[in-house]
């Protein structure tokens, strides 16, 4: 990042901070409300009091459930470099509870460079796991578990659950269990014998506020005063971005976007996107760049489709939707031409094509997913009999057509005329 124009570093800084969820999520370290700092001092406190403590941590995708936790236990490793030891499990790896207990002990056997069995059986691992929980309370060392896609693991009988939040019950052992997982209901899912050894305490991460919103964006795009670029370009690169912030445009930007996805991992790939189409020559991050990203980042492949699709298949297409207004629930291959042949015949248009190449143009839609069997099954060769369904909205449908360069006017006479009945 050394060398270089100023402008080309500023993008290398930019996108760094932006792959970096160390960066991302440090915006809100500072707040004694953030989860950061309730979850730090939840582990702590277990830590330096030697008590025992299992917490789950929930939020739909993209939140920051497990980038705030890696940032609280990078700190508390610096600040008790001999007092923590780390298992991590994963429950698309290690739902089965054998191979669970079986990475627990490997895990464990590699930080304390004891000799690992392949062949222990469940019952060996989990005396091991025992001792080794013993042996560390006494040793005043906290064990974390941490267990990615906690739901997972309430799959079958649930003994590794019990396993450890039975551990947590002895007085000898000192260890924090934390699930993570999407599901808000997730503490519901666990037996009775489970849930009734687990302390109930839940953090809920969610997606960040207005206001948090624009410290966010400040946070990740403002370029740092003391730093190796010239301070006439971080002014002017700072002034300008927040003139952008404040653009009603760009507000309108971001409301559309957050509507689609408001969650920080979006947010960074919109960011992302826009900081990599930053013109060089200006050197500045432009409204342009923010409105490219938003296309990039909310690609229809639909809509694509349809804008090459044949009017043949347009006209299919509108038939299928003045059947589904007309409540005609279940139809095929030959309600659909029956429904062409009325619009022909009502209209007098001139595209009128055979039946085997609208058979064809049929089959075409099946493939591009644009149409769909009711029934899911595979493709048999009397396709024309089996209930269909479209498989795009009517707004998507009146989207296509208007991008369509090749669709008849009268097509979108005839979805604005269903839209109002």
């Amino acid at each position: 990042m050394e060398g270089g124009s100023p402008a080309e570093r500023a993008i290398a800084l930019l996108r760094s901070r932006l792959c970096d969820p160390s960066f991302i999520f440090s915006f809100s370290m500072n707040s004694p409300d953030s989860n950061y700092s309730k979850l730090k001092f939840i582990i702590s406190s277990s830590i330096t009091e030697s008590c025992n403590n299992s917490m789950l941590l929930l939020g739909p995708r993209g939140c920051g459930k497990k980038a705030v936790l890696e940032l609280v236990l990078r700190d508390l490793q610096m600040e008790y470099p001999d007092m923590i030891s780390l298992v991590k499990l994963n429950g698309l790896l290690h739902s089965d509870d054998n191979c669970a207990l079986k990475e627990i002990a490997r895990q464990l056997c590699l930080e304390h460079q004891l000799i690992f069995s392949k062949m222990a059986s469940f019952d060996d691992n989990s005396q091991f796991v025992i001792a080794m929980l013993r042996e560390c309370g006494l040793a005043h060392k906290t064990i974390i578990f941490v267990l990615d896609e906690f739901d997972l693991f309430t799959q079958g009988k649930q003994r590794l659950l019990y396993s450890l939040l039975d551990a947590l019950q002895s007085l000898t052992s000192q260890a924090v269990v934390i699930g993570i997982c999407c599901r808000l209901d997730a503490d519901q899912l666990l037996e009775k014998r489970v849930r009734s050894r687990f302390s109930h305490r839940k953090l809920l991460f969610v997606p960040p506020k207005r206001g948090d919103l624009q410290r966010f964006l400040e946070h990740v795009l403002y370029l740092p005063k003391d730093s190796i670029f010239p301070r006439k370009y971080v002014v002017d690169f700072n002034s300008k971005l927040q003139i952008l912030l404040t653009d009603p445009k760009f507000i309108d930007i971001l409301n559309s976007l957050s509507n689609f996805d408001n969650s920080i991992s979006h947010l960074t790939r919109f960011l992302f996107h826009a900081v990599c189409s930053m013109n060089l020559e200006s050197g500045f991050l432009s409204l342009e760049n923010f409105v490219t990203a938003s296309q990039c980042v909310h690609r229809q492949p639909k809509l694509e489709i349809l804008q090459d699709a044949s009017v043949l298949e347009l006209y299919m297409l509108v038939c299928m939707n003045r059947l589904e207004v007309k409540e005609q629930n279940s139809y095929n291959f030959n309600s659909i031409m029956k429904e062409y042949k009325a619009v022909h015949d009502t209209y007098q248009t001139s595209d009128h094509y055979a039946h085997s190449v609208c058979l064809r143009a049929f089959e075409h839609l099946l493939e591009r997913e644009l149409v769909g069997f009711v029934d899911g099954r595979v493709q048999t060769h009397f396709i024309e009999f089996r209930p269909v369904k479209l498989l795009i909205s009517p707004q998507e449908l009146n989207q296509g057509l208007r991008l369509n360069r090749s669709c008849p006017a009268i097509l979108l006479k005839l979805l604005d005329r269903e839209a109002y009945k």
